[in-house]
């Protein structure tokens, strides 16, 4: 029992320092730096004006076409400096046509589709500004976004900048939108440390700059490219670096349903890029990156979910032999565990209902997401996970 003891605090403590211990101890490590002067200094200088290109790579976007442009032109940012270059790859359903028509739009268009990478990669071939900004087709930018982005850059130790992801919340919203929301924020605080630390983990798709000559041609077949693409930039000895005020808004997944498919595939991209960026686990050559990245994205992706997982069978042995019904440490322990997943059921159950509970969409999404880890380990172990376009329907 000692042995397995030992293995269940284990797991314990992996689930914990990835979810929520890392986040403290990072908050504590901030708060001993600023103590003593040392937290990173953002170097922002509000005159630095190049070039930029907001690069949207977009398949089938007809919807959100005049939006966007609308969008883009409303942003913060001399008209002459800021080139709009749209690639549509594949697109059947008028979006190339309909984007011809507003002045000022560069449409790069190929009748065959080759996903997002195949577009991204022609495209980035075209662009000949000093930093591009990428952005989705169906997302909104604050109107600072890429004024606040470029100030990042004037620091030329910074190679990328993140911008956050916003989800937009509304009261009728189930657990999708719900848990979706929580946990963004709860991101947007950790990076917001991360990069006060040294570099952020990963940039998210929604938006995201870089300087351009450190583009570099991304595998057909990576599934998560903004991830690859940042922490490459990263690797070269540059920083990510965040502004939360450098937004996207985006409404939530629709549903559950839809949400778990894109966890799905970002947990089977999130695997593959454990795979590809190896080198980043030697903490010896890269240090504090090392350390942030494994903490904030590996143990996510790998142990975490496991831990949950082994946490179930070993618990209840644990329990049993101390004597489920005696109410010890570890039957506590396992009751509580019991106590989680019958909440995430009632998620479940109350997901779309007229009844809102919304404290129960937190174990409900917290659930999601682990079981998408496992699905999505499957999809990459089968290479069935397509690269091309699998947008979520939003709510």
């Amino acid at each position: 029992m000692i042995a397995l003891k030992i293995i269940f605090w284990s797991l314990l403590f992996v689930v914990f320092y990835a979810y929520v211990g890392y986040g403290i101890l990072l908050y504590v490590i901030i708060k001993i730096r600023r103590m003593f002067g040392l937290s990173a200094k953002k170097l922002a200088d509000t005159g630095y004006e190049p070039d930029v290109t907001l690069f949207i790579a977009a398949y089938n976007e007809k919807d959100f076409v005049a939006e966007k442009v609308k969008n883009s032109r409303e942003l913060d940012y001399p008209a002459n400096k800021l080139h709009m270059v749209w690639v549509t790859d594949g697109s059947d359903d008028g979006t190339p046509d309909l984007l011809r028509q507003f002045e000022g739009v560069e449409v790069h268009h190929l009748p065959q589709r080759s996903g997002k990478i195949g577009a991204m990669n022609r495209g980035m071939k075209l662009v000949n500004t000093p930093i591009v900004v990428f952005c989705d087709a169906n997302t909104m930018l604050g109107k600072e976004s890429i004024r606040r982005i470029v100030n990042l850059f004037s620091n030329p130790k910074v190679g990328c900048v993140s911008g956050e992801k916003r989800i937009i919340s509304k009261d009728k919203d189930a657990a999708a939108g719900a848990g979706e929301g929580i946990y963004w924020k709860y991101e947007s605080t950790l990076k917001k440390w991360d990069a006060e630390l040294y570099s952020v983990v990963g940039a998210a798709g929604e938006l995201f700059a870089i300087r351009t000559p450190l583009y570099r041609e991304v595998e057909r077949d990576t599934l998560l490219d903004d991830f690859i693409i940042s922490l490459r930039v990263a690797q070269e000895g540059y920083t990510i670096q965040y502004d939360p005020e450098a937004y996207a808004i985006e409404t939530a997944s629709a549903n559950v349903k839809e949400e778990l498919k894109r966890k799905i595939r970002i947990s089977a991209g999130g695997i593959q890029s454990v795979v590809r960026l190896s080198s980043l686990l030697n903490i010896f050559k890269y240090g504090t990156l090392s350390f942030q990245y494994i903490s904030h994205r590996v143990l996510r992706w790998t142990l975490a979910p496991l831990s949950l997982l082994l946490m179930i069978p070993i618990g209840l042995v644990l329990a049993l032999n101390e004597g489920i019904m005696e109410f010890g440490f570890f039957s506590i322990l396992f009751w509580l565990q019991i106590l989680f997943y019958a909440a995430a059921l009632l998620g479940w159950y109350l997901e779309n209902k007229s009844i809102k509970v919304k404290v129960l969409f937190i174990p409900y999404y917290f659930f999601i997401m682990n079981l998408s880890v496992f699905l999505g380990f499957k999809r990459y172990i089968k290479g069935s996970q397509s690269v091309n376009w699998e947008r979520a329907k939003r709510g």
